[in-house]
């Protein structure tokens, strides 16, 4: 069998390239010496050729074979097929071949995995001057391409430019975390705080106000004062059905709710609408200095019998 037929894919699956290598010069090895028994394999006497004379002083074949100058190439893949193409060149030829390179001594372990790291190891020569021959399709896991990676939520590893980042996050994380504890904190100290109007306030003498419905104090404390011929009162203003705030319409003289229509007189009674009951009074007494003092803190209720209270008007 020529080495031309001798099927080598069934080594492209080896991942190693210089093991691949040796496998197939060692396949090589045995299909030469295979075919050098078929053919010193003796004949029949009657078809064997006339044996030419050996020549004196050498001898031929191709175990003389010069392979010296095919150190040289860096590639042991294609170092290897030279080697075998010229040994196959000098086989064919038949002719006397250049004298035979001394033996080399066979390489050890250390000195073959120096030679496979000077192979892979990157090195400052231009590209140019590093050219590797693929012959053939390289196995899916040694085949250049993007890096693959895998996340380390994912379970894979970090570098370490990514524990820094992820230590920033971290660490960003845990003030923005306690930025807003703190700003919780600090609300909790101020709560929220209704600041009202205080129930208790003088109003200024009851010579001040004119006979009728005075409202300069509605919008402030939400009394209405009310200044007859023979008495003085104050009105809570607030309607007694859902709590609106009435109005006082001086043209009809009564005070009218906008929200549901109520109806009440001057003096704070009902008449119309839905309003259960008349207005509530507060307390009104004259103080030490002699103003008119308005207490919204005791209310009195007409249903109840509380206008007869003595402090629920003021007599003028």
């Amino acid at each position: 069998m020529s080495e031309d037929k001798i099927d080598l894919s069934e080594f492209d699956e080896i991942p190693d390239r210089v093991a691949r290598a040796k496998a197939k010069a060692e396949a090589l090895r045995k299909a030469r010496e295979a075919a050098g028994g078929e053919t010193s394999a003796p004949k029949p006497a009657d078809e064997a050729p006339a044996q030419a004379p050996a020549e004196p002083g050498g001898d031929s074949g191709p175990s003389e074979v010069d392979l010296s100058s095919l150190d040289e190439i860096q590639d042991r893949v294609a170092r290897a097929k030279a080697k075998a193409e010229l040994m196959r060149k000098a086989r064919g030829s038949g002719g006397a071949a250049p004298a035979r390179a001394p033996v080399k001594k066979a390489a050890s372990t250390a000195d073959r995995a120096a030679a496979a790291r000077a192979l892979t190891q990157k090195t400052d020569e231009p590209a140019a001057e590093r050219v590797i021959v693929q012959t053939s399709p390289a196995p899916p896991e040694i085949r250049p391409g993007p890096e693959r990676t895998q996340a380390v939520a994912e379970g894979g590893m970090t570098t370490r430019r990514g524990f820094f980042t992820w230590l920033t996050l971290a660490w960003a994380s845990f003030a923005v975390a306690s930025g807003a504890g703190l700003l919780g904190f600090a609300r909790f100290l101020f709560p929220n705080v209704l600041f009202e109007p205080p129930q208790s306030f003088k109003i200024g003498f009851a010579e001040d106000y004119d006979l009728g419905v005075d409202e300069r104090w509605k919008d402030k404390f939400s009394v209405w004062i009310v200044k007859t011929t023979q008495d003085m009162f104050a009105l809570i203003s607030v309607c007694t059905h859902l709590g609106c705030t009435p109005n006082w319409l001086g043209n009809e003289q009564k005070f009218k709710c906008p929200c549901h229509g109520s109806g009440f007189y001057v003096t704070g009674i009902n008449f119309e609408g839905p309003a259960p009951r008349p207005l509530e009074r507060a307390r009104i007494v004259l103080a030490e200095d002699g103003q008119v003092l308005v207490d919204k803190t005791r209310k009195f209720l007409y249903e109840k019998g509380h206008w007869d209270n003595p402090e629920s008007f003021l007599r003028i």
